[in-house]
């Protein structure tokens, strides 16, 4: 009888072995640098196997990005426990945000710097992650400034705007907070906590700020 061959790997584990490969070498050496042979002999595959399973570098490289889309948003939902007060919920957000593009650094390279710089279609996959961030936090923000106002009714759109620039500034803190040494997560996170709570906390008193008027102007 002939030897008996080893159990064939399944396929989703090769194939998170391959998306490791790749995310590590798109992270670190950047799209047009990387190449198939290196993501191929990280994975511990052969080429001809890469692109049997993802077809091509381009959708290998959107793989990647709809992988660590995924894992990002879902890391910030699960770490907002509902039913607390909305500072904590802000800040449960924002340090699961942070804790996760911190401990995958390559993934997040992957997102905020090599999938923007490429054009489409790899763009679009990451504004609808960032979408879909805008919209949990504005949700966060709404139904405090709702309750903070008595009022059911508080359209989306008045805090809409908050949300977009809160995410914004945290894509641009956990960038800084990435490439600068001896910075956790839970500086990041406090950092802007206490950037926009601030603002955030006189507005959901009914307090927000408002620009002088110029003498001679009414409004």
């Amino acid at each position: 009888m002939g030897a008996v061959k080893n159990k064939r790997m399944p396929r989703a584990v090769r194939e998170r072995q391959m998306l490791d490969a790749a995310v590590s070498t798109f992270g670190q050496r950047g799209y047009r640098a990387a190449s198939m042979d290196e993501i191929a002999e990280l994975a511990g595959v052969s080429k001809p196997l890469v692109y049997l399973y993802l077809n091509s570098k381009e959708d290998l490289f959107t793989a990647c990005i709809r992988r660590e889309a995924k894992a990002l948003t879902e890391a910030v939902r699960a770490g907002v426990r509902p039913g607390l007060p909305a500072d904590r919920q802000l800040w449960e957000g924002l340090r699961a945000f942070f804790t996760h593009t911190a401990e995958n650094p390559d993934g997040w390279a992957v997102l905020h710097l090599q999938a923007r710089t490429h054009g489409e279609p790899f763009a679009a996959e990451v504004t609808a992650m960032r979408e879909e961030l805008v919209v949990f936090v504005t949700q966060l923000i709404v139904v405090a400034a709702r309750e903070a106002h008595r009022d059911p009714s508080l359209p989306e759109r008045e805090v809409a705007g908050l949300a977009e620039a809160l995410v914004g500034a945290a894509e641009s803190l956990a960038a800084w907070a990435n490439a600068t040494p001896g910075v956790s997560a839970k500086q990041a996170a406090a950092t802007l906590m206490n950037f926009a709570w601030a603002g955030l906390g006189d507005l959901m008193e009914g307090r927000p700020w408002s620009p002088p008027v110029a003498e001679g102007q009414t409004e």
